[in-house]
């Protein structure tokens, strides 16, 4: 009786139970991953356009601040590369030996696409002011330069400074310039 006992409380799962179960679990994580991988790589472009963001905003707060121009520029020839911020005591977007770096930021990872409206700076008076600019960033990876739903982010810089993301009024998943049109690309300008 002892061992009827002892056999019935040690009962597991069959081979049957086992592979059913592995089976279930495979077909979720498969319906799973895709969606995981989409909400990571929104997650990503969000975080390089707030990076962008908060850099221009520092900029704006740091030209009031000092009373001087602060004056946001790309590294290299794409902004993607890379771009600096700096106190621009001439204000010609070039910084000189009495200039002062306040920060910079590295090159995006491979495949990630950031231009602008065809200026190489934005630079802030000491009023907070800037010219109008825009930039379109997009995960560009699978290389086609088209800003497909849920890869771009559209940032408008208006004439006081301030800067907004453009918004997804049809949502569509790609945002639209001022006048209500899509972007067309990722690389080639006119973004607002």
């Amino acid at each position: 009786m002892q061992i009827k006992e002892m056999i019935s409380r040690y009962n597991g799962f069959t081979l049957v139970e086992l592979i059913i179960t592995v089976s279930i679990a495979g077909l979720l994580m498969s319906m799973a991953i895709p969606s995981f991988n989409e909400i990571i790589s929104r997650s990503r472009l969000t975080t390089h356009i707030n990076q962008l963001v908060a850099s221009l905003n520092f900029s704006r707060s740091e030209a009031v601040k000092r009373n001087q121009s602060v004056t946001v520029r790309k590294v290299g020839n794409n902004w993607e590369s890379g771009w600096t911020v700096f106190t621009d005591v001439n204000s010609n977007g070039v910084m000189n030996a009495d200039d002062t770096l306040l920060k910079s930021y590295e090159a995006m990872p491979y495949g990630f696409t950031l231009r602008s409206t065809g200026v190489n700076r934005v630079t802030y008076r000491s009023s907070g002011i800037a010219s109008n600019s825009s930039f379109v960033l997009c995960d560009n990876r699978d290389g086609n330069n088209l800003p497909e739903p849920y890869t771009s982010r559209l940032l408008i810089i208006n004439s006081v400074g301030r800067v907004r993301m453009g918004v997804d009024n049809d949502n569509d998943g790609v945002p639209e310039k001022v006048n209500g049109t899509e972007i067309i690309s990722c690389i080639t300008s006119p973004f607002t």
